[in-house]
């Protein structure tokens, strides 16, 4: 069973709503992408079937908002625009009533089964504002949610690179990958890079073979995940970057006698970020859908980073991690774990002025066979 993995709910000053504007940014870079993805790729022939008009979306991943709304709201204009009065020439049984294609909505919102559901629905758009049905899909998207072909339009932003549990030997002193007094596999050695590695292809695999039974005939899975590009060090990723740097504040405080070096050695972050030639294997290894884009998103311009963007992006880090780290290490642990790391934002923001920019990530654009 997967393990679950939940953003910090709630509204509160680390909560994900309040500390999510880079995953935003990189919706808002994707955004013309996606719309283009839809128009051109959607197979409109066999996404119906005899006087259905239902279209159905998922936005896997989708945490507590607000994203997913703007996200959501993002692909059902773009599925108008592809399919504003069709005409249902070559399709098998038209409807006999109309010849002008109105869609009803229905999006599935889907995370772990202990995300901040509450939150996400009580942030709705008011229904006069709303174009869609909107209900929730607890669970994994290491599995089946979905009957099969039951879906026309998949979307996931940022939150494939989550594993569905810790690569098995890192705690384990005996094991070649045993990964002591680190959280991560960045500078590490090969051997637990490559346990990383190994349970992501599991993890992608599964995520694949899923979205292949849930997927109509025709239909798209769009994608936007962290990535590397190949021939770049795991190194120079500044995501990376930052959790070489919490891993350091809780060795800081290990030096203090405020944490046992035991409990950082049983801890690793289940992240990993996957290289463009990693990712098209296992897709093209799957084999159930074509590649129609698969790209780096780079930023054309990026100001540098000073320690004021520093205490953002920690804020942003606190929002999406900090969960994880609190149930291992508990309140008291990681409030000081964030205040030493806060404390070397000049040190990180020279770190990050020198490798990649922020918000470099994969578009990649799937179409089920």
């Amino acid at each position: 069973m997967a393990e679950s993995f939940p953003m910090i709910g709630g509204n509160g000053t680390y909560s994900y709503t309040k500390n999510s504007q880079y995953q935003k940014q990189a919706s808002d870079i994707a955004k013309e992408m996606i719309k283009e993805a839809v128009i051109e790729k959607l197979d409109r022939k066999t996404i119906f079937s005899g006087t259905s008009t239902a279209f159905r979306i998922v936005d896997f991943g989708c945490s507590v908002g607000p994203n997913t709304f703007f996200t959501v709201q993002n692909l059902i204009e773009a599925v108008q625009t592809k399919f504003s009065s069709i005409i249902f020439q070559g399709l098998e049984n038209p409807p006999t009533t109309t010849k002008t294609l109105e869609l009803e909505f229905q999006v599935f919102f889907n995370d772990h089964t202990t995300n901040d559901f509450n939150t996400l629905f009580a942030s709705l758009p008011p229904p006069a504002d709303r174009r869609y049905h909107a209900a929730a899909a607890p669970g994994s998207f290491h599995g089946r949610l979905f009957p099969r072909a039951s879906i026309q339009l998949a979307h996931s932003s940022y939150a494939l690179q989550w594993l569905s549990k810790v690569p098995e030997g890192l705690t384990d002193r005996k094991s070649t990958a045993w990964n002591g007094a680190m959280v991560h596999y960045t500078d590490s050695s090969e051997q637990v890079l490559n346990a990383y590695a190994g349970q992501y292809e599991k993890d992608m695999g599964a995520f694949l073979s899923a979205r292949a039974e849930e997927i109509v005939s025709g239909g798209l899975v769009v994608l936007i995940l962290p990535g590397i590009p190949d021939g770049v060090s795991h190194s120079e990723i500044p995501a990376n970057v930052f959790y070489t740097f919490l891993g350091s504040s809780l060795l800081d405080l290990v030096n203090e006698g405020i944490v046992d070096k035991a409990e950082v050695d049983a801890f690793n972050l289940p992240i990993y970020t996957p290289s463009d030639s990693e990712l098209r294997k296992l897709i093209e290894k799957n084999g159930s859908f074509s590649i129609e884009r698969l790209e780096v998103t780079i930023p054309k311009s990026q100001a540098k980073i000073d320690s004021s963007h520093v205490h953002r992006l920690i804020m942003h880090f606190r929002a999406a991690l900090g969960g994880i780290f609190t149930k291992h290490f508990g309140n008291d642990v990681v409030d000081k774990m964030f205040d030493k790391t806060l404390a070397k934002s000049e040190e990180i923001s020279k770190t990050l002025n020198t490798i990649y920019p922020l918000l470099t990530h994969f578009f990649v654009v799937l179409k089920r066979n």
